[in-house]
């Protein structure tokens, strides 16, 4: 009965509705889209939301920029200074050492090449000249009474007795190369060292040369030519105590076989580190 009778409202209401439909609805406003860019990226294609940042101001003309400049001097009333903020680089000292045969001629050749502000200093020896070198331009070969004549005269910052034969650095050269501004370049042996770290400290840079392992050594001492057996001898067992004094050196630079650009370029960047700290060696001779 009760069915029935809700039966009958819901069709009486759906005929009621045929004869007085009700009138449409208003669609609903449309939503607003929101603005998308394309953008790049490494993944591809993709939107983003954010609208782009507004266009820079045109930059002012070049009459405004020196106005502002002229402004900025008279508040602060001072005119702006055109000086380098950093010091220039003082001339420097680079001590070049290692054993025998380990291509300290040969590295310092090819860093004069590269660098023209650089100055080897022509050590003065005692010894024979041997086939090839230039006196004045590998040493200055002088007699032992012409040597032993300079250390009276005190015109050596450092001398030593090598192999039975004198070797010795010219003061006045290191003083007018390097009040010319150029970097001076020393070759010693490892006494040598040893007693230009006395007499510079931590002035100087000592950089240590060695070859890559002790067998390539020797076969470059045996290529050279100018040593006997015995002398071999001696400058091996030499060169096996030097190694052990490589620790009281700033640097290390192994020059290998078939690759002194390499040694070459690892000196330069010992030579611009130097230059670019800001506590600098203070050098005095």
């Amino acid at each position: 009965m009760l069915l029935s009778r809700r039966f009958s409202s819901a069709l009486a209401r759906s005929a009621f509705l045929a004869r007085c439909p009700l009138p449409p609805r208003a669609p609903p406003p449309p939503r607003p889209l929101p603005r998308r860019l394309m953008s790049s990226s490494s993944s591809g294609w993709h939107h983003s939301s954010r609208l782009p940042p507004p266009p820079p101001p045109p930059p002012p003309s070049f009459s405004d920029k020196d106005q502002l400049f002229r402004g900025l001097e008279a508040a602060l009333g001072t005119t702006f200074s055109s000086e380098p903020l950093a010091p220039p680089p003082e001339p420097m000292i680079l001590v070049i050492s290692g054993p025998s045969g380990v291509g300290k001629d040969a590295v310092i050749k090819r860093l004069q090449e590269e660098r023209e502000e650089i100055h080897f200093v022509v050590t003065a020896t005692s010894r024979a000249i041997r086939p090839g070198e230039v006196d004045g331009k590998d040493y200055h070969f002088v007699t032992k009474e012409a040597f032993l004549t300079m250390i009276e005269r005190e015109e050596l910052l450092e001398y030593a007795l090598v192999y039975g034969e004198y070797k010795g650095i010219p003061k006045q050269q290191i003083r007018d190369y390097m009040a010319k501004g150029h970097d001076i370049v020393l070759r010693v042996d490892i006494q040598g060292a040893a007693t230009l770290r006395e007499i510079l400290g931590e002035s100087a840079i000592f950089i240590f040369l060695v070859a890559e392992s002790e067998e390539a050594l020797v076969k470059r001492l045996i290529q050279r030519k100018t040593e006997t057996t015995d002398m071999l001898l001696v400058r091996i067992a030499t060169a096996r105590e030097e190694v052990r004094r490589m620790k009281y050196f700033d640097y290390v630079v192994v020059n290998a076989e078939g690759k002194l650009e390499d040694a070459v370029k690892q000196v330069e960047s010992i030579i611009d580190a130097e230059k670019a700290k800001v506590q600098k060696r203070n050098v005095k001779i």
